[in-house]
C-alpha cells in the first residue's frame, strides 16, 4: 500500500466527509502491519490537519482552478505532499515520486500532482510569505475561533494559538494502588526512557520523546496510564472520602473514572455515566486493563430520570464543550468545530449542570470541568448557574497553576505543559 496514498484516504475522510481524525485513523490504520507505517502515516495525517489552513492557502494559490468536491482524495494527496516538503525529512524526489505514484488510481491526476509540488519547490520561499498576509493562513486556525480566542483572552491569544499548533507532550498517570510514582520513574530511567515527575500533581510524570503504549513499562498490567496532567487534577479537586457515593457525568473514555478510584478505593459506591455506548465501553475497557471495579450506566446526563430519585456525595461533571483547550491533541478540532456550536453546548451545559445539582446530596461537592478555554462555558456558565441556585456556594480553588477567575480557575493551552482546562468547585447547602 503505498502510505502517501493511505494517508490521503484517511485526510479525505476528515475534511470532505466530516469524521474526526481519531475515527479516520481507526479505520485505516489496522490495514498497515508495520509499526514503522503506522508511525509515518499517522505523522503525516496529524501533521496536515494541524497545518491545513495554511497549506490549503498555498495549495489555492498553485492551482489553475478549484478541484472539484469529488476530488477530495486529490485534495488530501496534495496537502500531504506539501506538508512533507514543508515540514518533514523526507528527500523532496522521494516527497514527489512518491506523492505522484499514489495516484494509480485516477491517472488524470498524476501530471497535476507533479506540477503542483514542483512549482512549490519552485516558489516555496514566495507562498508561504504569502501566508502572512491572510489571517487564517499564518494561525493556522480558522477566522471565528482566532476571534473566540481573542475575545476570551487578548494579552493571551497569540500564545495560545501558537501552542494549539505544537504537538502535545505525553504525560502518564501512575496507578498509586499499584506503587509509587519514584519507583516508576526508576523504571522508566532503566529503560533508558526520560521522564520527570510534575511538582503541582502528586500522580503526574511528563515524558521528553513520546512513545506507543506498548513500550511503557506495566501498562498492560494497569502501573500507570496515558492522561494530561491538567485532566489529572480532576480527582484530587474533588475530594472524594472513604465511604462516598460518587457519580460521573460524561465519564467516557474514563480516565478521571479511574484517576478517583486509584486515589480513592474505599467508596460506597462509583457511578460512571455516557450517553454513547460505544464510548462507555472504552470506561469499562480502561477499568478492566487496572483492575478496577465501578458501574456503568449508558443514560442522558441531561435528565435525571435515569438515577430514580439517588443522590451522590461527590459529583465530577466533564461538561460537554467546544474541545478548544485540547486542539493540540485533536487538531481536527480546527476544521470539525462550527462557531455555530458553541451556543448550543452552553445550552446543553446548563441543562447537564442543573440535572447534576439536582442529584447532589445536600453538604455535597459538585466539580465542574470542561477542554475549553472560552468564558461564555466556563466562568460566564458557573455564574449564572450560581446565580440561579441560593443553595450554591462556590468554593476555592487554591493552588498554583491556572488562573483564578471570578469563578473557577482557567488553565490556558500550554500552561505549564498541560492541556487548555477550567474547573470550578460547587458545594450544596445542608
Amino acid at each position: 500500500m503505498n502510505l502517501r496514498g493511505c494517508a490521503a484516504q484517511i485526510l479525505s475522510r476528515v475534511i470532505s466527509d466530516g469524521y474526526s481524525l481519531t475515527a479516520a485513523l481507526d479505520n485505516q490504520l489496522p490495514k498497515l502491519k508495520d509499526h514503522q507505517d503506522r508511525a509515518f502515516v499517522q505523522a503525516l495525517c496529524y501533521g496536515v490537519i494541524r497545518h491545513y489552513f495554511a497549506l490549503d492557502f498555498m495549495l489555492q494559490k498553485l492551482l489553475d482552478k478549484p478541484l472539484k468536491s469529488k476530488d477530495g482524495d486529490i485534495q488530501a494527496l496534495l496537502l500531504v505532499g506539501l506538508y512533507q516538503l514543508q515540514h518533514m525529512r523526507v528527500k523532496q524526489h522521494a516527497a514527489v515520486s512518491e506523492t505522484v505514484a499514489a495516484t494509480r488510481h485516477k491517472p488524470w491526476a498524476k501530471s497535476l500532482v507533479n506540477a503542483i509540488l514542483r512549482g512549490y519547490l519552485r516558489d516555496a520561499e514566495a507562498l508561504q510569505a504569502a501566508c502572512l498576509d491572510d489571517q487564517q493562513a499564518e494561525l493556522n486556525h480558522p477566522h471565528w475561533m482566532i476571534h473566540a480566542i481573542q475575545t476570551s483572552w487578548p494579552e493571551q491569544a497569540a500564545d495560545i494559538l501558537a501552542a494549539n499548533n505544537q504537538p502535545a507532550p505525553m504525560a502518564l498517570r501512575v496507578n498509586a494502588l499499584k506503587g509509587s510514582r519514584e519507583a516508576y520513574l526508576q523504571r522508566l530511567e532503566q529503560l533508558d526512557i526520560s521522564a520527570r515527575m510534575v511538582s503541582h500533581c502528586p500522580s503526574a510524570l511528563i515524558l521528553d520523546l513520546a512513545l506507543n503504549v506498548d513500550q511503557l513499562p506495566g501498562f498492560s498490567e494497569g502501573l500507570v496510564s496515558v492522561q494530561d496532567v491538567a485532566a489529572q487534577l480532576a480527582s484530587g479537586l474533588l475530594d472524594v472520602k472513604p465511604g462516598h457515593r460518587v457519580l460521573d457525568l460524561c465519564a467516557a473514555p474514563g480516565g478521571k473514572t479511574a484517576a478517583i478510584l486509584e486515589q480513592q478505593p474505599d467508596l460506597a459506591s462509583l457511578l460512571a455515566i455516557d450517553v454513547d455506548p460505544t464510548r462507555l465501553q472504552r470506561v469499562k475497557d480502561n477499568l478492566s486493563r487496572l483492575q478496577l471495579q465501578a458501574d456503568t450506566q449508558t443514560a442522558d446526563a441531561s435528565d435525571p430520570a435515569w438515577a430514580e430519585g439517588k443522590l451522590f456525595d461527590r459529583i465530577l461533571l466533564d461538561a460537554p464543550c467546544s474541545g478548544l483547550g485540547v486542539i493540540r491533541r485533536h487538531p481536527d478540532i480546527k476544521l470539525l468545530r462550527r462557531e455555530s456550536d458553541i451556543e448550543a453546548l452552553q445550552i446543553l451545559q446548563a441543562k447537564i449542570l442543573n440535572t447534576a445539582w439536582s442529584l447532589l446530596a445536600p453538604g455535597g461537592i459538585l466539580l465542574y470541568a470542561t477542554c475549553s478555554i472560552l468564558k461564555q462555558e466556563n466562568e460566564q456558565q458557573i455564574a449564572a448557574f450560581l446565580g440561579n441556585h441560593s443553595d450554591a456556594v462556590e468554593l476555592s480553588l487554591a493552588a498554583d497553576w491556572g488562573i483564578a477567575r471570578t469563578h473557577g480557575r482557567q488553565i490556558l493551552t500550554g500552561e505549564l505543559q498541560m492541556d487548555g482546562f477550567y474547573y470550578a468547585k460547587l458545594g450544596k447547602h445542608i
